[in-house]
């Protein structure tokens, strides 16, 4: 039994499948199937319930889950321990991979805080889908990513705080003099979508899938701003993430809505870091403040 055995086993068990752990792995097929086959040997026991369209875990693998993610959780802490008794340095540079919306309406009070108090390290800042994201951690771009509801083996995943979809409206329009309304009154409003293709767009239509209705989608726009502006502008409603509203919603220039019959649009907002790269002091002062200013009820007060 080894550590990469261990990590893909992990990703097998994740991804439900060889094909696609081998992806996200970038291995190829034969090669996962070798370590997993490898892992069951040295244990004696089959791991995974293959069937032709699905792949799941026996009850040795699941009672080896567990022990598996603890003992890449314990490798990384090693490592991070080892790494820790470098010396100190007051600089140096501290590299982010974020989404957007993250980039746009959270990262810039925390940076400001971060660097009054480490005017010496030089922040990099980039900005990508989650999957871009995810790959310039693998890659070792960057030392952190901050993402929506990111899991891989050869990351750490540390879920900040939710991040849910609201729908709003302006204060002047009709539909936000009621603050709490069923599915099937929204389906007819005139709504804003935004990023087609994406988790939010997905999110946003299978709540409507799902209750069999039709949204009465007015504009397609791309991105959260951009949509924001739109509602701003009394062009219609839309489900925006909280992040994007905070202010807005303080201030009474937009009003949410509660939908009383169908389930909140829940995400999490995700800090990611390789389980392969310790973190440099840098980067740690960065992460501590992100949990403490993330663990605050809104993002504004920061």
């Amino acid at each position: 039994m080894d550590i990469d055995q261990i990590e893909t086993f992990l990703a097998v068990a994740t991804y439900g499948g060889f094909h696609r752990a081998a992806q996200a792995l970038r291995l190829s097929q034969p090669a996962v199937s070798a370590r997993i086959q490898l892992l069951e040997e040295s244990l004696g026991a089959k791991l995974f319930v293959r069937n032709r369209a699905h792949v799941a875990l026996s009850r040795a693998g699941r009672t080896l889950r567990p022990h598996a993610e603890n003992l890449l959780r314990a490798l990384s802490l090693a490592r991070q321990a080892v790494h820790e008794q470098q010396p100190a340095s007051a600089s140096g540079v501290l590299s982010i991979a974020a989404g957007l919306s993250i980039s746009t309406y959270l990262l810039p009070d925390i940076l400001k805080k971060y660097q009054s108090a480490n005017s010496g390290v030089m922040v990099s800042v980039r900005s990508g889908n989650s999957m871009q994201v995810l790959k310039m951690v693998l890659d070792g771009e960057v030392d952190l990513g901050l993402a929506r509801s990111l899991h891989h083996p050869e990351v750490e995943t540390q879920s900040l705080r939710d991040d849910p979809l609201l729908f709003v409206g302006h204060p002047s329009h009709r539909a936000t003099s009621k603050r709490r309304m069923k599915l099937q009154e929204v389906e007819s409003l005139p709504l804003i979508f935004y990023d087609r293709g994406s988790s939010d767009w997905t999110l946003t239509n299978g709540l409507f899938r799902r209750a069999g209705l039709l949204p009465n989608v007015v504009l397609e726009v791309e991105g959260i701003e951009t949509c924001k502006r739109m509602v701003l502008r009394r062009l219609g409603l839309a489900f925006l993430p909280q992040l994007a509203v905070t202010r807005e919603l303080k201030s009474a220039k937009l009003r949410a809505i509660q939908i009383t019959d169908a389930e909140p649009l829940h995400r999490s907002l995700d800090v990611i870091r390789s389980r392969h790269k310790p973190l440099g002091r840098t980067a740690q002062r960065f992460l501590s403040l992100l949990r403490s200013a993330t663990d605050s009820a809104s993002v504004s007060t920061i």
